[in-house]
């Protein structure tokens, strides 16, 4: 039986970029974890595609799979759902492939008290006002969610502590780099890899 995958989380203040560094990580090759589709009732916006970027869900659908216990995690944020099947993320851990999450801070902490041996990555802005002009340059919201956002993102920033690590996003293909860089390391701790050799000792 293989060893359990790790569970790897990206999270950050809404319109850190998120979505764009997860892209690119899985763009960049070379990657051996499997992206966990998020599920939302949100909106598509122009070029997302259902079953890739979201499960884009009606609220109606996505209460009936809170009810029915099947989300390691959900979160309401700017009057939407968002969460993570729990099925998907616990069958590909099972298969010994890191699962790699892009969710919200809300959501982030909720799976810190369900898997708190996860990785913990906290996408930063370089400053508060590349922060706002990212918000705003998006084109998509009005001027009173956009100022809910920016309140909402402040406040995330907040919850930095909790995290294991914290990656600037100045550049994205340089944020990609320092992401892939912590979790191979990651695998090479002492903690992850000790009880292997204790049973490899055990047996001899």
């Amino acid at each position: 039986m293989p060893e359990r995958g790790l569970l790897i989380i990206l999270s950050g203040p809404s319109g850190v970029g998120k979505g764009t560094v997860r892209k690119a990580v899985f763009d960049s090759g070379d990657n051996d974890f499997e992206y966990s589709i998020s599920m939302t009732t949100r909106k598509k916006r122009p070029g997302e595609v259902d079953g890739v970027d979201y499960f884009f869900r009606t609220r109606e659908e996505f209460e009936q799979e809170i009810a029915a216990g099947q989300m390691l995690e959900y979160a309401e944020y700017v009057g939407n759902y968002y969460g993570t099947p729990l099925s998907y993320v616990n069958k590909t851990l099972d298969e010994g492939k890191d699962v790699f999450l892009e969710i919200e801070v809300q959501g982030a902490m909720k799976v810190k008290d369900k898997v708190p041996d996860g990785i913990f990555i906290f996408l930063t802005p370089p400053d508060l006002a590349a922060l706002k002009s990212r918000i705003v340059g998006r084109g998509t919201d009005e001027l009173d969610v956009i100022e809910k956002r920016m309140e909402i993102a402040l406040a995330e920033i907040e919850m930095m502590s909790h995290y294991d690590y914290a990656v600037v996003n100045d550049e994205v293909n340089l944020a990609v780099g320092r992401i892939k860089s912590i979790i191979e390391s990651e695998h090479y701790r002492v903690k992850r890899v000790l009880s292997k050799y204790v049973k490899m000792i055990k047996e001899l």
